[in-house]
């Protein structure tokens, strides 16, 4: 009796590779094989999955990639619709910092992290954290041999925990 091939859905592992259904071979012979990718998440939170990075390094890289949000850096399409209402009128703690003000702290904090940082550091943290590259592009675009980024980028996640006082 055939065993029943279960189908790509039903199974529990979202990121896992798997093989197809159709049992189709590639012209070496081997299976064919498909990967499912979660396209919203970051390489910093895969390398964070898959255990290559402490929970304080990636809690420095997301603060990292916080305040480059936050100071809106990225590149931008359109204009910018804020929902928050401006003026003077507005209720709240007597703390409270306008829009304007954040963006500023955060640039700074930004600024003061990559300092901090210094040199090619600095590099493979904004490619990967900030811009969103994968840790073999970001090793292509900065012209290093594969598989040195990884630990390039924890050395750099290190001293980001340490710049943002981070506990550990």
């Amino acid at each position: 009796m055939a065993k029943k091939q279960p189908k790509l859905h039903d199974d529990p592992r979202p990121l896992a590779e798997r093989g197809l259904p159709s049992g189709r071979r590639l012209a070496s012979g081997r299976p064919a094989r498909s990967v499912t990718v979660n396209q919203a998440e970051s390489p910093l939170a895969w390398l964070h999955a898959r255990g290559h990075l402490t929970d304080r390094q990636f809690d420095a890289g997301e603060k990292l990639r916080f305040d480059y949000e936050r100071a809106s850096l990225g590149p931008r399409v359109t204009m910018g619709w804020n929902p928050e209402p401006r003026g003077k009128g507005r209720r709240g703690p007597a703390d409270h910092m306008e829009p304007g003000e954040r963006q500023l702290a955060a640039k700074q904090r930004f600024d003061g992290a990559l300092a901090a940082l210094s040199g090619e550091l600095s590099d493979i943290a904004w490619r990967v954290i900030c811009d969103g590259q994968t840790m073999a592009g970001a090793e292509r675009g900065l012209g290093w041999p594969a598989r040195s980024g990884k630990l390039v980028l924890r050395i750099a996640l290190d001293r980001l925990a340490a710049f943002y006082r981070l506990p550990g």
